[in-house]
Order: C-alpha cells, then sequence, then structure tokens
C-alpha cells in the first residue's frame, strides 16, 4: 500500500472523528465515589497484607509450599491440555490486540479516541506497578525454589506478583469499565471476574506461580481499574492534544496553494487530505507573448506530480500555448463565463468592414428592386 493511500484512510479515519459525538445519553464517565474509594482502600490494605505475609515467610509461604507439593497438574492431566490454552487470555500481547480491537470499533462509532487511549494509560499503570514490585522482590518461581520453606525473595526472579493474573483484570476489565449501560457493565463485569479468577488459578496449577502470587496480581489488576475515575482528566487532554496535532498539521499541509480557479480546478486531487502543493508552471508565467486585446485560445492543460524531500506532492499546471489576455488599465478582468450575456442587437462590439461587405455581396436581390 502507498504512502497516500495510507494517508487517505488515515483522513477518513479522523474525519469521522471530527463529527459530534454519537454517544447514548446514559453513558457517563466512572467517577470516584466513596463507595470507589472504600473498595480501593480495602483492595490497597489487602496487597499490603500480601506482601507483608510473603516478606516474613507466614503461613501464606506455608500454603505456597504446600501445593507446589501437591502438584495439581499431575492430580487432573486430563484438563493440562486445554488450560495450557485458557492461559493464554492472560498473556499481555494477545489480549492487548483482541481488546484494542473492539476499542477501536468503539471509537468507530462513538466518534471519540477515549476508549483507546483509556487502555493505554491503564497498561501504562499495569507495566509501571506491577513491573517494578516484580524487579524490586526478585521471587523465584516454584520450579526454580531452591530452599524449601523459604519466600525465595530478592533472588532475580520477576513473578511476584502474577503478571498474568494482574494482565487478565486490567485487560478484561476494562471492557466493564467503559461499557455504555449499566446492564452491560454488570455483565461485563462478571465476565471479566470469571476470566481473570480462571487465569489465576490455572497458573497454580501448571505451577508458573505460588498462591500468593496470584492473590497479589488480582489486587494489583483491580488497584489500577479502581484508580482509573483519577485519570479521566488526563485522558481527555491526550485526547484534545491528539486532535490539535492533527490539525496543526492540516493547516501546515494547506498552506502554499495556487489560486481559486486552478483550485477549484484540481478538485479532486485537493480533496486527498490536503497533502497537495500547487505552483505554476515556468513556461506557464503570466503575460509571456500576449499583446493587448488578444483572446486566449483554448489549450490543453496537462498535470504532473512529483515528490518533494518534505513528504509533499507538488503538482505543476503546464500550459505551453496557454496566453492570457492583457487587458486596458481601469477594465477589470471578468472571466468570460461570468460576462452577462447580450444579444445580437444590443450587442456593443465593434462592426468589421470586411464582414460587412462580404454579406453584402453575398445578399440575394430583392424582388421588384
Amino acid at each position: 500500500m502507498r504512502t497516500d493511500q495510507i494517508l487517505t484512510r488515515l483522513e477518513r479515519v479522523f474525519a469521522r472523528l471530527d463529527r459530534e459525538p454519537e454517544r447514548p445519553a446514559h453513558l457517563q464517565t466512572p467517577q470516584m465515589s466513596r463507595h470507589r474509594v472504600v473498595l480501593l482502600g480495602s483492595t490497597l490494605a489487602f496487597y499490603l497484607a500480601i506482601v507483608v505475609a510473603v516478606l516474613t515467610t507466614s503461613w501464606l509461604v506455608r500454603l505456597d509450599w504446600q501445593i507446589m507439593f501437591f502438584r495439581p497438574y499431575e492430580q487432573w492431566p486430563q484438563v493440562h491440555a486445554f488450560l495450557d490454552y485458557l492461559v493464554v487470555l492472560g498473556q499481555r500481547g494477545p489480549t492487548a490486540v483482541m481488546v484494542a480491537a473492539w476499542l477501536g470499533w468503539r471509537c468507530w462509532r462513538q466518534h471519540t479516541l477515549r476508549p483507546l487511549i483509556t487502555l493505554g494509560v491503564a497498561l501504562l499503570l499495569l507495566n509501571v506497578t506491577v513491573g517494578s514490585v516484580k524487579l524490586g522482590l526478585g521471587r523465584l518461581g516454584p520450579h526454580y525454589a531452591t530452599e524449601i520453606g523459604s519466600a525465595e525473595l530478592f533472588a532475580g526472579g520477576d513473578i511476584f506478583p502474577s503478571g498474568h493474573t494482574a494482565n487478565a483484570v486490567v485487560t478484561w476489565g476494562i471492557l466493564a469499565y467503559l461499557a455504555s449501560t449499566v446492564v452491560t457493565r454488570r455483565v461485563l463485569s462478571v465476565v471479566s471476574a470469571v476470566v481473570s479468577l480462571s487465569v489465576g488459578a490455572t497458573t497454580v496449577y501448571l505451577g508458573t506461580h505460588w498462591v500468593s502470587d496470584v492473590l497479589l496480581g488480582w489486587s494489583a489488576g483491580l488497584l489500577i481499574l479502581l484508580a482509573l475515575p483519577w485519570f479521566e482528566p488526563l485522558i481527555a487532554r491526550a485526547e484534545a492534544y491528539v486532535f490539535d496535532v492533527r490539525e496543526r498539521l492540516r493547516r501546515r499541509a494547506e498552506t502554499g496553494r495556487m489560486p481559486a480557479p486552478v483550485v477549484s480546478a484540481l478538485t479532486p486531487l485537493l480533496s486527498a487530505g490536503g497533502k497537495w502543493q500547487l505552483r505554476p508552471a515556468a513556461d506557464a508565467a503570466p503575460g509571456a507573448g500576449a499583446s493587448e486585446g488578444q483572446v486566449p485560445q483554448p489549450v490543453t492543460a496537462t498535470v504532473a506530480a512529483a515528490a518533494t524531500p518534505s513528504g509533499t506532492t507538488t503538482v505543476t499546471v503546464h500550459s505551453p500555448t496557454a496566453r492570457p489576455a492583457v487587458h486596458p488599465a481601469g477594465r477589470p478582468h471578468v472571466i468570460r463565463s461570468e460576462r452577462t450575456p447580450v444579444t445580437p442587437a444590443g450587442s456593443r462590439r465593434p462592426a468589421h468592414t470586411e464582414r460587412a461587405a462580404a454579406r453584402g455581396a453575398a445578399a440575394r436581390p430583392v424582388a421588384g428592386g
């Protein structure tokens, strides 16, 4: 696909987004209500309690080792193949692509960039918060444990909290966060909860995570979803900034066009997104070879397009035989198509003697004369 075709399609997308939003009347941006603040504080307390329990090698660490020795993947091997595919719902790449495709369609329908920007902000928060804790605590997984009963912290690992679990909570929970109706939001909340719980339990079954990893992953993802209303002003400013940058680029690309007659003649080219720059050819300079009172003859103009180093396309109009008419000073130039038509009887053109003589010679004699 050529660059001009890609730019044309992007211009169509932004042209649709320029329209007034067609959101449902009852669609509201989630606010940081008192209920949400209480739930956020409870989840944060649960998060800190898990971290303290692992740091102090409490009963939670002993539970981790007991389930690891139980080896669930050996107890129920018949579901191993299915769970290998189910755990993909928590991987960052596939889930982000699927959810971004759906939210992209939402952007197209509602004429806004908010769904995709919200997803980007949530994934950025997920990478920063979960990634920093992973690298800071450095916990090893069950398959790489070195000392029985130990928390395996600060050993160069990166599994605490569970990234699969936190990603499942955020990626699928963002659909419920951006739902259009209350009923849809509730249904999607249940679906995202089931998916995230299943992904977390699957990682414990496969032996890739401790139970405490999954618990911390659930709370980490839920904290991000609960805190998103605080980032709504930032999301709104980011959307406005994208459209502002796009408008400045469009105005910059539309500078340097030719006068209105040429622009109107090349409207099909100019409507491709404002990426054409027009300039007159050197051999079509005004006044070249014209004499006073001479009427220009119709010519066939050719248009040539050439790419410039700045990325725009320069269209050159060649008129090899066109000679514009020169009018006396004080008389405005009127395009022939704009002149008021006159009847032969009221015409003010000067009489041509040679034409009058020819008509007199060819006239028929009048009878009786």
